[in-house]
């Protein structure tokens, strides 16, 4: 049987084919719906870990145990599962064990572009690249294969491309490999300086296996065609390649990526007259290559900046200026992303962007667009949890430099639970005064809508007990919590004054839920949502101030014939629009 696939389905697919018993991860654009497919077979216990190193750590746990099992997350994540992930190459493991990095070339949904194949070399771990989603699910299959034999753990690097275009995949049955036993062996698994010592040897020892692999196995083929030009690729660039040359070149396509098959390389280029290397990003396949004093065309011509597809291969390599659809500049109407209508992210914004020497430390979410415009309530974005812990070095430098600026460090309830945690105990811990808001919209929003461990539900639909914010606060030790409705502003406001009126520690809850969730029925009721009406506009009230569009509802428009125009299909009746009006000319359908 085969199926239209998505890589990450594929790679969810192969999992289960490959006898998986245990999946954890983290949520995060281009890799979450690994794990949402993964949890679709029940023979695997899959779970949403808090963050990217608990994942890969227990994943870790269930491999020593003598499970295969498997962690996913993006590719900034692996930099928080870097810890665990750098001893695990040199422990090994027991049951197979996957880590999938899905990078994101372009930026689509991420701070930086950063290159992930640099972990396997760096970590002394195996890395397989697949280039479609067929190979997205084999080479799950035979990374638990490596993984077993070699006794590494296997990096298995996705792009976006890979992980969300379709393509056919054949079906096969399900191994039942079950769970080895485990035998205790301190020597291999207890990773202290002494056995590390011994362990960096067996480490060495095991990629030179790995290496000979690797210039034998069959997911590092060559296809000679016209030898005038030799391409050495992998992953997504190898489709690109083909599509530009046809048959009009010859090509070494690498699954098999760490350690690359060096022997086989040298063959390769010597049965060609001029050898390119295709990749994205990083020159990581032609700096090697180039170091074997192989003369080698790459990164001098194909850029290391953005995507990467054909037609930059065609103009960069063959000169060739591809057709394309004509476009008028002038019509192109720019569209940003912006907060939803009824987001409740908005109120906090809104009142945040009219407070004066106040300073918005923000971080990974929706929340992040409170950073454009009309509002532009915050100043920095730097990484999971950076709100708080820069919000506090940020107040404490402007406290060093004697300035009067109060600092809000802004979170979502996911990422408060990712990394936020332990920067509010530092603030805690060292006296500081920075307030912190954690935004609780009762979900993971930003990736879809993934449950976390305030949410009440587990990956797997299980109802479990909320990890309660508030008590989390109180045991860190700060006295000054207050939790708000966000979507009234004038409780918002008062919060917020206060914060900055108060010189210690101060955490803000603002709970309501994604307007784009699909609540449970419990937060039906207890918000009231089913009883939601929308707002629309007076003409004859109107004064045309346009105070209204400063909230940057997108249900919100202007004519300057009419005024003020709210498009009933968007409009959820939050009522941020009608708090603002100063002439009332808000008003709620039906009151």
């Amino acid at each position: 049987m085969k199926k239209l696939l998505t890589g990450n389905e594929a790679v969810a697919r192969g999992a289960y084919e490959a006898g998986v018993t245990i999946a954890s991860a983290y949520p995060g654009t281009p890799s979450t719906e690994i794990l949402e497919n993964v949890a679709k077979y029940k023979e695997i216990y899959s779970e949403w870990a808090p963050n990217e190193k608990v994942a890969l750590e227990v994943a870790v746990g269930a491999s020593i145990a003598g499970a295969r099992s498997l962690a996913a997350m993006k590719h900034v994540g692996v930099n928080v599962a870097a810890d665990p992930l750098f001893t695990f190459g040199y422990t090994g493991v027991n049951g197979g064990c996957i880590l999938v990095t899905a990078d994101d070339p372009g930026m689509h949904s991420s701070q930086n572009e950063q290159d992930n194949r640099y972990y396997a070399k760096f970590a002394k771990v195996a890395m397989l690249e697949p280039s479609d989603s067929q190979e997205a699910k084999d080479f799950v299959k035979i990374g638990y294969e490596i993984s077993e034999k070699f006794d590494i753990p296997v990096l298995l690097r996705l792009t976006t491309r890979i992980c969300h275009s379709k393509g056919l995949v054949e079906f096969e049955e399900r191994s039942e490999v079950g769970v080895k036993d485990y035998e205790k062996n301190i020597p291999k698994f207890v990773a202290t300086p002494a056995n590390g010592r011994k362990l960096h040897v067996v480490v060495e020892e095991r990629l030179k296996k790995l290496e000979e692999y690797s210039n034998n196995c069959d997911i590092n083929k060559i296809e000679m065609n016209d030898t005038k030009i030799g391409i050495i690729t992998s992953g997504v660039s190898y489709q690109y390649a083909k599509e530009v040359f046809g048959d009009k070149a010859s090509y070494f396509k690498l699954g098999l990526t760490f350690p690359l098959p060096k022997a086989k390389i040298k063959e390769f280029a010597d049965k060609v007259d001029k050898l390119y290397v295709i990749e994205e990003l990083e020159p990581y396949i032609e700096t090697e290559i180039k170091a074997m004093g192989i003369d080698v065309i790459g990164k001098e011509l194909i850029p290391n900046i953005g995507e990467l597809n054909p037609d930059i291969i065609a103009e960069k390599l063959l000169g060739e200026k591809r057709d394309t659809v004509n476009i008028n500049e002038d019509k192109i109407v720019s569209r940003p992303p912006t907060m939803c209508a009824g987001c409740p992210h908005r109120g906090l914004f809104y009142t945040l962007s009219k407070k004066k020497d106040v300073v918005v430390t923000g971080d990974i979410g929706c929340y992040t667009l409170g950073s454009a415009p009309p509002l532009e309530a915050m100043d920095t974005c730097i990484c999971m949890g950076a709100s708080v812990s820069a919000g506090h070095g940020f107040s404490k430098a402007v406290e060093a430099a004697g300035r009067n600026t109060k600092v809000f460090g802004v979170i979502g309830d996911s990422t408060f639970f990712h990394s936020g945690i332990t920067g509010l105990i530092d603030i805690v811990y060292n006296k500081g005064n920075a307030a912190t808001i954690i935004l609780d919209n009762r979900i993971t929003g930003m990736t879809g809508h993934q449950e976390n461990p305030g949410s009440g539900y587990t990956l797997m639909g299980e109802k479990v007990e909320e990890v309660d914010l508030v008590k989390i606060c109180e045991a860190i030790g700060v006295k000054h919590i207050e939790v708000i409705n966000p979507l009234n502003l004038k409780e918002t406001e008062e919060a917020i004054d206060k914060a900055i009126n108060t010189d210690e520690p101060v955490v803000i809850i603002t709970k309501w839920p994604c307007v784009l969730k699909k609540s449970p029925k419990e937060e039906i009721e207890e918000y009231k949502l089913a009883d939601r009406i929308i707002c629309e506009v007076d003409a004859e009230k109107c004064k045309k101030c346009k105070l209204c569009l400063k909230v940057g509802c997108p249900a919100i428009s202007f004519e300057e014939d009419k005024g003020a125009i709210i498009d009933d299909t968007m409009c959820v009746g939050c009522d941020i629009c009608m708090q603002v009006c100063p002439f009332n000319a808000i008003v709620k359908v039906g009151e």
